[in-house]
């Protein structure tokens, strides 16, 4: 089954773009704000908060950068409106990180600085490991004008994962710690960079989650791999962490059980919620980093209809 499982995936981004929403729908809250800003009620609704993604990444036009910070800047408008409980996600090559690092500091400052005038926060997501120094450099920056208002992704496949946690300590105090959404990595990264082995990146995830809780810092543990939720159970039990020094953070319309069950013991978890027309590449990527999500087209298609 999963040899087939791979061969779908593979063959996945070459099928028409309707066919492939028949599966992605459930894993998309939708192409408009209005449906997203819908989802994220009712997310709120059975008891989790949610971040706000704007689909789309590593822009060629430096003009596309200004049009997606006014979308942002929309959707900041929309959750506040609607008194949504969450915060936004956003990708820095959507704003041109690759073409002029300076015009994309600038535009995602506009959206940092607008979640702020709601003592809201921004999330920047970490992307493949030529943006990471980059990423990296554009937190730092944001962090610093905007202490309580930025957080960054990390992801443990990376072997540099533990020691950039290091290097920012700087950036951390007891009175505002750095917050971090800790999750395993999606790109497809050489060996040399990026741990390859299930148990491997599984391990580091754990130690880079024990290690942020001996410093105080505030980690989004971002899993749907049951193997770690037990794991970060046990490191909490372990260092006495209060629940309102972490949260769980899922995908939506991922392990939606699992997700239950968290809930139920009483934690916190947050829903990455993504949205919009620049769905396809993002829907691709998802099942090449899990074939096994291949069987729910079958499901989708066949199955469902």
């Amino acid at each position: 089954m999963m040899f087939l499982n791979k061969i779908i995936a593979s063959i996945l981004p070459l099928m028409p773009q309707k066919l492939v929403w028949v599966f992605s729908k459930r894993y998309i809250a939708g192409q408009t704000l209005e449906e997203a800003t819908n989802i994220a009620k009712k997310l709120n609704l059975e008891g989790n908060m949610v971040t706000i993604d704007l689909l789309g990444e590593f822009i060629t036009d430096i003009s596309e950068a200004e049009k997606n910070k006014d979308e942002y800047l929309e959707i900041i408008n929309s959750v506040e409106k609607n008194d949504i409980n969450g915060n936004y996600s956003l990708k820095p090559t959507m704003f041109g990180l690759l073409i002029d690092k300076e015009a994309c500091y600038k535009l995602i400052r506009e959206i940092v600085k607008k979640a702020v005038e709601h003592d809201n926060f921004v999330r920047i997501d970490m992307e493949d490991s030529q943006c990471v120094d980059r990423e990296i450099e554009l937190f730092r920056k944001l962090k610093k004008e905007f202490p309580k208002n930025v957080g960054l992704v990390l992801q443990s496949y990376m072997r540099r994962t533990m020691n950039d946690i290091n290097d920012m300590l700087d950036l951390h105090s007891a009175d505002n710690p750095v917050n971090y959404r800790l999750c395993k990595g999606i790109y497809i990264e050489p060996e040399n960079i990026a741990y390859k082995k299930y148990e491997e990146i599984n391990a580091h995830f754990l130690e880079d989650l024990e290690y942020m809780f001996t410093k105080g810092i505030y980690p989004g543990i971002a899993t749907h791999d049951e193997k770690l939720v037990n794991g970060a159970y046990n490191l909490i039990e372990k260092y006495k962490v209060p629940n309102d020094k972490f949260e769980f953070q899922m995908l939506f319309g991922v392990t939606p059980a699992l997700r239950k069950s968290i809930l139920d013991k009483g934690y916190r978890m947050r829903i990455y919620v993504p949205f919009g027309k620049n769905w396809f590449a993002y829907s691709t990527r998802r099942l090449k980093e899990n074939p096994k999500m291949a069987q729910e087209i079958i499901k989708a298609l066949f199955v469902r209809g």
